[in-house]
């Protein structure tokens, strides 16, 4: 009989991968804490928590509990007309850890739909009040999503090359790194000037798949305020950043400023069922309220608040509201501090980037393209090893979940070290 990976081969078409020169995919057949089994007996240490979802580890006990309750209950119910106790719990819950101006829930279905229900709250907020504010500003580099309105306020790249035209005009910002700041809060202030701008939106203190670029949470409440100055609302992309990646529940924590909106996915739901959340202020909820049907917000997903996904997502802020939940988070961003330490000033080392649980090594080469053939190389060697990374070209991440062992992470910092030595040796080549 043919393995899995044999028979994907014949069907599947895998994300992000070009079909024709790709290795066949690894048949996984089960997951424990931050490890991933194969079908050919080799063992993977999950140390992106595969695409930052898993944040409590594969099939944690708690929350495949509350699961299987949900599913001997109620599985589904359509969400217009109709409410369920998880999603009403999970609401109630998550608005208590937000901001306190965070007032309602707008559930779908993926971080890219979350983006979209918060830029057409905003979009239509002025629409309905005939002022023209149709503009929306975005940090260069950015990355919201893969659905058309998240893709126009990403990165033009060759990721999105071929729907260029039909993307929305946004206007760019820089991001404000350090050496940086006044030169992004002067962008800003020119762009609101023209009083045409809707809102705000930002990956807060760390840009993903921009290669875990970083900021300080300093200049990100100047640029807020700023935006609140003028009546532009913001936007706080935390699909990755939410739920302990930065060191704290939500990047937003590290804030003065209060952001207008907020979008969740990945470690919603623990890493186990897809589920996007978008939440915002009274402000712009109650400007929906109205006698003319015609300012109602349209939009919704078939599989809105789905309870089995609701139920998912409770049990992991069970395990996220626990005092250990935090204590987790220090020791993982202890341990990367001191990693990064060990590797300054190192030969083939660029720069060494640290938020929280976030670790981002990029090595010197003689090209930074996301396709060229280092991050092949790295990615191989890292499974060689018994590790799961996916190097954004010369940049290598870490973001494991929070269950992960000291042993675990020294092993994913050797596989480090031991990409480090690749590249010294390539670049002296």
């Amino acid at each position: 009989m043919p393995n899995l990976s044999e028979r994907d081969v014949l069907v599947n078409w895998h994300p992000y991968t070009q079909m024709h020169t790709a290795a066949p995919p690894i048949g996984i057949t089960r997951g424990e804490g931050t490890l991933l089994f194969s079908e050919d007996g080799h063992t993977f240490i999950d140390a992106v928590s595969s695409w930052w979802v898993n944040i409590h580890g594969h099939a944690h006990p708690h929350i495949a509990e509350k699961v299987s309750e949900q599913l001997r209950t109620l599985e589904h119910v359509i969400f217009a007309g109709f409410t369920h106790a998880p999603a009403v719990e999970l609401s109630e819950r998550l608005l208590k850890l937000l901001p306190n101006n965070q007032a309602r829930v707008f559930f779908s279905d993926n971080g890219s739909t979350a983006v979209e229900v918060a830029m057409k709250m905003c979009l239509q907020y002025w629409f309905d009040r005939n002022v023209p504010r149709t503009k929306i500003i975005a940090f260069k580099d950015s990355y919201h999503g893969d659905t058309f309105g998240a893709m126009s306020v990403s990165e033009r790249s060759a990721f999105t090359r071929p729907f260029h035209q039909y993307l929305f005009d946004v206007v760019f910002i820089d991001v404000p790194v350090a050496g940086q700041e006044e030169q992004t809060v002067s962008q800003l202030q020119a762009a609101l000037s023209t009083g045409d701008i809707a809102a705000f939106i930002f990956e807060p203190l760390v840009l993903g798949t921009a290669g875990m670029v970083m900021y300080e949470p300093a200049v990100l409440d100047r640029l807020m305020k700023l935006c609140q100055e003028q009546q532009v609302f913001t936007i706080a992309d935390e699909v990755m950043t939410g739920f302990g990646r930065t060191g704290k529940r939500f990047a937003c924590d590290y804030l003065r400023q209060q952001p207008d909106l907020m979008c969740f996915s990945k470690g919603l739901t623990g890493g186990t069922m897809a589920m996007g959340i978008t939440t915002c202020t009274n402000t712009i909820y109650s400007s929906f309220l109205s006698e003319d049907k015609t300012k109602t917000f349209f939009h919704g997903h078939s599989y809105t608040a789905n309870p089995i996904a609701c139920s998912a997502a409770l049990a992991s802020l069970d395990l996220v509201e626990q005092a250990t939940f935090l204590e987790d988070l220090a020791r993982i961003t202890d341990s990367h501090q001191a990693f990064a330490q060990s590797l300054q000033g190192k030969p083939g080392i660029k720069d060494i980037r640290q938020t929280g649980t976030i670790l981002a090594v990029e090595f010197a080469t003689h090209t930074t393209s996301y396709f060229n053939n280092l991050r092949d190389t790295l990615y191989n060697f890292a499974i060689d090893n018994g590790v799961l990374l996916r190097p954004l070209g010369n940049i290598v991440y870490v973001l494991p979940p929070y269950c992960v062992t000291q042993e675990e992470l020294e092993k994913v910092y050797a596989v480090i070290i031991g990409m480090r030595k690749l590249v010294v040796k390539s670049f002296s080549a």
